[in-house]
């Protein structure tokens, strides 16, 4: 068995990725090239195989700067990544060839984003969760499936006439527009735009746009991506002086209907803390909690990395971030959120 860098073999990269039972869309190799374009990261994509036969892959990003340091990690952004293997002996092979990796580049550690503890010896973060939901046949009987109340405020921004429009390229704007504002309103610095902008180009099959609509202004906005039998929808968006017409509501309505709709067998809320607001809002609808598993290589005995809101000693730059001008974050946001996985 040999373990080498992938650069442009990524049709086979992908068939081995669709076969693979836990595979989850950021596996697709399509990313590296999102990743590469977007932030100007070095990624390298690792391949296990026998002769001609593939028997595992890690597709891994080397983020590095002076604030958050140097790390790799698979995959930053997204909720899933992590080794894919047929066995013990490609998953060793690959986790050896991203240490050995991780020493050359001289990281700080090496995270790799799993959905089960697949290396149960090396140290691990439980601290988040994705909401998932199994769908049933027809979006009436998911309907249906709701208690009185979330009905209610489903209907209640139909009822104020708001309306919900799926599209690609042409609901970007809009898109990014909501998103930005609300991730000012966060705290959160956004992506730029030619991120998303990317991933709809990589994967047209894969990736929707869902707007909410008050007559012709985006109150709501949400990014959908489709893979097998699940849809994620890893960004959504409303802006907060509209809460009282709750067009999150109808958001979320149009993705599982259109969830429904496609054929899908699941809608992945995506991850969060749990118990915390938005576990209790995905909750609502009745997405139960799958536990992950993020694993670690450190380097030279280090303390597990904590990049994460809740770090106090990010408070006050969060806090000053809410108070700056939209204009402003959108300007100032993309250089150093693409340095935060």
């Amino acid at each position: 068995m040999r373990v080498e860098p992938i650069t442009s073999d990524f049709a086979a990269w992908d068939e081995y990725v669709l076969r693979h039972p836990e595979s989850r869309g950021p596996h697709l190799g399509g990313w590296k090239n999102v990743i590469e374009k977007t932030f100007g990261h070095k990624c390298y994509y690792l391949a296990a195989r026998e002769g001609n036969t593939w028997r595992g892959v890690l597709p891994l990003t080397h983020m590095r700067s002076r604030i958050f340091g140097s790390f790799l990690i698979s995959v930053p952004y997204l909720n899933y990544g992590g080794i894919l293997a047929e066995d013990e002996a490609a998953r060793t092979a690959l986790f050896e060839c991203a240490k050995e990796l991780g020493k050359k580049l001289s990281v700080q550690h090496v995270e790799l984003r799993h959905l089960s503890p697949q290396m149960p010896d090396i140290p691990t973060k439980l601290h988040k969760v994705a909401m998932v939901l199994a769908l049933p046949d027809s979006a009436e009987a998911l309907f249906n499936s709701f208690k009185a109340k979330l009905r209610s405020q489903v209907r209640k921004p139909q009822k104020e006439g708001l309306t919900a429009r799926f599209g690609q390229a042409e609901e970007l704007e809009n898109f990014y527009n909501v998103f930005a504002e609300n991730m000012r309103d966060l705290g959160t610095p956004v992506y730029s735009k030619k991120f998303f902008a990317h991933i709809l180009a990589a994967f047209p099959q894969h990736a929707r746009l869902c707007t909410v609509y008050r007559e012709q202004e985006a109150v709501a906005s949400g990014f959908v991506f489709g893979f097998r039998d699940t849809l994620e929808i890893p960004w959504a968006s409303a802006l907060r002086k509209h809460n009282a017409l709750a067009p999150n509501m109808l958001l979320y309505w149009a993705v599982l209907e259109f969830a429904v709709q496609q054929g899908f067998r699941y809608f992945d809320f995506g991850r969060c803390s749990p118990n915390e607001g938005t576990y209790k809002f995905k909750e609502q609808w009745g997405a139960l909690p799958a536990a992950l598993y993020w694993q670690y290589w450190l380097a030279n005995g280090r303390a597990l990395p904590d990049i994460s809101p809740h770090n106090p000693k990010y408070q006050r730059a969060i806090a000053l971030w809410q108070k700056l001008p939209l204009k402003l974050t959108r300007l100032l946001g993309p250089p150093i959120v693409k340095n935060i996985p």
